[in-house]
């Protein structure tokens, strides 16, 4: 199964040292988790108002802030100018822990969606690929990313001490061999066909192709669900973790009131390109 690396860092601008930065880089980097749990994301008074479901417009999962702009949320004026103000904290924090504890890492950092999930992990109706219950590796189905990384920073901010639940499933390279022989090859002229009715933002590569098909082949397995090897991960309140999304197999059993922020990363950032599931795939 993949491993979870516990750290003890309670700052969010942290000094760590070379040895330390390596020993981590390795952990995330082999598709393993790393867990702060002396690391929680402190909201300001006017802000615990915000732990409410009540705050979500209802059609959307969470509350997200992109390119400046909160969506998600049924708040207006002064409401909704405080609650983009507590999600872009969160985005600023995470992105600078993401820096400090991988210095390679820093210049390449591109921000991209940040989350703010008031809704609980389970209940929702939804279809089976879009269960996150069901274990799986995230890929994109309109936004083609050809290999570059997803790297995600997560933390519970729970008031009432519930903790978040994840399942932790194999590693990469051991679910790619299960399911690759299964998914079909790209078929000629699909991909420019996808973009050009806007499917797609950009063309699908091949590798896009791939992990969409292992995404929805994960997913649609039900004995793969039940019994590949995989472990029960707990994130308690005040708990930040860390992990490359694209390549840990991961589904959320449980919990509620979570933050995540979302960074892509090239190959060229990396301090092991070879461990990519790009590299891995190929």
């Amino acid at each position: 199964m993949s491993g979870v690396t516990t750290i003890a860092i309670a700052s969010w601008q942290p000094q760590v040292s070379e040895s330390a930065t390596q020993s981590h880089a390795r952990a995330i980097e082999d598709g393993g988790v790393l867990a702060l749990p002396h690391l929680g994301f402190a909201l300001l008074d006017g802000e615990r108002r915000f732990l409410d479901p009540s705050w979500s417009d209802g059609r959307a999962k969470n509350i997200s802030l992109d390119r400046g702009e909160v969506r998600g949320t049924r708040a207006q004026g002064a409401d909704r100018d405080a609650l983009r103000d507590m999600v872009a904290r969160f985005a600023q924090h995470a992105s600078g822990l993401v820096a400090a504890l991988f210095p390679r890492y820093a210049p390449h950092v591109k921000t991209a969606r940040t989350s703010f999930r008031p809704q609980p992990a389970s209940g929702r109706p939804v279809s089976w690929r879009k269960d996150d219950t069901r274990l799986h590796v995230d890929a994109f189905v309109s936004r083609p990313n050809h290999g570059e990384r997803i790297l995600r920073v997560f933390c519970n901010v729970n008031p009432d001490g519930v903790d978040r639940i994840w399942r932790v499933g194999e590693p990469f390279d051991a679910m790619a061999a299960h399911f690759l022989p299964s998914i079909r090859r790209m078929r000629a002229g699909e991909s420019a066909l996808l973009a050009a009715l806007f499917i797609t933002k950009g063309r699908r590569s091949e590798y896009d192709h791939l992990m969409l098909g292992l995404h929805d082949a994960a997913k649609a397995d039900i004995d793969y669900q039940r019994s590949s090897a995989q472990q029960e991960v707990r994130f308690a309140p005040g708990t930040t973790w860390i992990c490359f999304s694209d390549q840990v197999m991961h589904a959320a059993m449980g919990g509620q009131y979570m933050f995540e922020q979302t960074i892509h990363l090239p190959l060229a950032a990396l301090y092991d390109p070879a461990r990519a599931p790009l590299a891995i795939l190929e």
